[in-house]
C-alpha cells in the first residue's frame, strides 16, 4: 500500500478486483473462494443485494421457482416455498456470503475503472482508493440504474411521483387514482398491490406485451419451455408456450395486451425483454379493477394527464414502471467490451470474457440461471491463471 493523488489509498491485491455486491458479484466470488482464489468485492451501497434490499416493493417474490434461481454451490432452504418472497431471498443471499466468508467493501463507489496497459493492472478509482489488479470482474448488472422517462409537464404535476425503485406498497396511495407507466411484470405487480389497498391504477402499455400464466396445467411455465427447448426448436416451443396461454388466460389482445409477432422466448432472447408472468393482475384487468389506457401519455397536467388520443384524466399520484439499465459506460473506460447501453457486444454465451483480464457477469439476459453459468466460467478462468502465476512465483523463488 502507499499513498496516492488527492489523498487517496493505492491498493494492490492479487486476485481479481470485483465490481458489485448483488447476486452476480456474490456468485463469482464464491466459485472462486471454492478455488482458493481471493477476490475483492467493492460495492456502492451499504449491503448485499442493494437493488433487492432498498428498492424493491415490499410484496416482491421470485417470479421463476426457486429451483431456477439458485447460485452456484450452495441451495436455497429445504423450507422455503416454491416462489421466495423478497425478505426470503435477501436472506438466501446473506447466508451465501457468509457460507463463502465474502466481505464485500462497502460504500465503495466505482469513479473510473481503466486498463493500464504498461503495467498490464486494471485501475479502480473510488472515492478513498485507487485499487490495482490484474483482473476485474464487473457485476453491477442490467439493473443499475432506474430509466426515468422525460415526459412533458410531470415538473407540473402536484400529486406523488414515483419510480418503482422507490414504491413500496400501495398503502400510500389508498383511495387513489393513480397512473402506472409501463405494462411490464413491474407495472402488473404495483397495479396488483395498489388494487389491494382499494387504489384504482390506470396502467399505460406503451408497446405490445407477452403475458404468460406462472405456472400451467400445475407446472411451471419457464420449467415447462425448458423442458421442451431440450427436444424442440426454440420457435415451436414458442407456439406451443403461446397456445396454452391461449387456453389458460384467453385472448390478451381483447383486453389491450396486444402480443409481439415475435414469440416470447425469442424475443428475450433477442431484445432482452422479459414476458410478464401473471401473478393475478390479468382477472383485475378482466374485472376492470385495472384499467389498460392503450395510448400514450402525451403530457402531464397540474392534476391528471393528457392522452395521444385528446383523452384527459385526472389522477392523484403517478408510478413509473420504466425498468432499468446498466451504467456501465458511466465508469468503465478504454474498452469497447460494452455497447453504449452497457451490454456486452457478444450475445450469451460468449459474453463473459473481455480482453486484458476483463470478465463481465449479470448480463446475460437471462437472469440468475444465466449468472449461475457465467460465474462458474470466470472462476474457472481466473483460477486457472492465478494457479500458473502462483507456480511461477515460488519457482522464482526457490531459484533465488
Amino acid at each position: 500500500m502507499g499513498s496516492c493523488e488527492k489523498d487517496q489509498m493505492l491498493v494492490k491485491f492479487d486476485g481479481p478486483i470485483i465490481v458489485g455486491a448483488g447476486p452476480s458479484g456474490i456468485a463469482v466470488a464464491a466459485c472462486l473462494k471454492e478455488d482458493g482464489v481471493p477476490s475483492l468485492v467493492l460495492e456502492r451501497s451499504d449491503c448485499i443485494a442493494s437493488l433487492w434490499q432498498h428498492k424493491t416493493y415490499d410484496r416482491l417474490k421470485l417470479h421463476l421457482p426457486k429451483q431456477f434461481c439458485e447460485l452456484p454451490l450452495f441451495g436455497y432452504p429445504k423450507n422455503f416455498p416454491k416462489y421466495p418472497t423478497k425478505k426470503q431471498f435477501v436472506s438466501y443471499m446473506e447466508a451465501y456470503a457468509k457460507h463463502f466468508e465474502i466481505k464485500p467493501k462497502f460504500n465503495q463507489t466505482v469513479a473510473s475503472a481503466e486498463f493500464d496497459a504498461q503495467v498490464g493492472v486494471w485501475r479502480v478509482n473510488t472515492k478513498d482508493c485507487v485499487y490495482e489488479s490484474r483482473w476485474l470482474v464487473v457485476a453491477t448488472g442490467e439493473n443499475a440504474e432506474a430509466v426515468v422517462p422525460e415526459i412533458q409537464g410531470i415538473e407540473r404535476f402536484e400529486g406523488v411521483v414515483r419510480h418503482t425503485s422507490e414504491y413500496k406498497s400501495g398503502c400510500e396511495f389508498r383511495q387513489q387514482r393513480v397512473l402506472v407507466v409501463g405494462c411490464g411484470n413491474s407495472g402488473m405487480e404495483v397495479s396488483l398491490d395498489l388494487c389491494r389497498y382499494n387504489a384504482s391504477p390506470f396502467m399505460v402499455v406503451r408497446n405490445s406485451v407477452h403475458v404468460l400464466p406462472r405456472e400451467m396445467f400445475g407446472f411451471p411455465t419457464f420449467g415447462i419451455a425448458m423442458g421442451l427447448l431440450k427436444w424442440l426448436p426454440l420457435r415451436v416451443v414458442d407456439k406451443l408456450i403461446l397456445f396454452m396461454a391461449s387456453l389458460t388466460l384467453g385472448n390478451t389482445d381483447k383486453l389491450g395486451l396486444r402480443r409481439p409477432k415475435t414469440g416470447p422466448l425469442e424475443l428475450k432472447n433477442a431484445t432482452g425483454k422479459t414476458p410478464v408472468l401473471d401473478t393475478g393482475a390479468l382477472s383485475l384487468i378482466k374485472s376492470g379493477n385495472i384499467k389498460v389506457v392503450e395510448q400514450g401519455v402525451r403530457e402531464i397536467t397540474r392534476n391528471g394527464a393528457k392522452f395521444m388520443d385528446g383523452q384527459e384524466i385526472a389522477f392523484d399520484s403517478i408510478v413509473l414502471a420504466t425498468g432499468y439499465r446498466s451504467n456501465v459506460p458511466f465508469w468503465l473506460k478504454g474498452s469497447d467490451f460494452f455497447t453504449e447501453e452497457g451490454m456486452p457486444k457478444t450475445p450469451f454465451p460468449n459474453g463473459w470474457k473481455g480482453e486484458n483480464g476483463l470478465y463481465t457477469v449479470g448480463f446475460t439476459r437471462r437472469g440468475l440461471l444465466g449468472t449461475t453459468c457465467d460465474s462458474l466460467k470466470i472462476a474457472k478462468d481466473i483460477t486457472g491463471k492465478w494457479q500458473s502465476t502462483t507456480c511461477n512465483r515460488k519457482q522464482e523463488f526457490k531459484s533465488k
